[in-house]
């Protein structure tokens, strides 16, 4: 995972962050990796899940809105 470029987290849709998560998370459950690479690995995992999480939040923001104003 370290030997490619890696793009910005900010920058991945939902979609790509989430694929991302998952390659990170398998690479991790195999054990392959030296303690350094798993640790950089965590924190790629740790910042895709945040972006994740912040994605989903603002697209329940705005069903929530959409109800909201249609309920008025």
């Amino acid at each position: 995972m370290s030997e490619k470029k890696l793009a910005e987290v900010s920058t991945l849709s939902y979609e790509q962050a989430r694929d991302e998560l998952h390659t990170v998370v398998t690479a991790l459950e195999s054990g392959n990796t030296s303690l350094d690479e798993s640790m950089a690995m965590w924190e790629r995992a740790e910042a895709l899940a945040d972006h994740c999480e912040k994605q989903l939040a603002g697209a329940r923001k705005k069903l929530d809105d959409v109800i909201a104003k249609k309920a008025k």
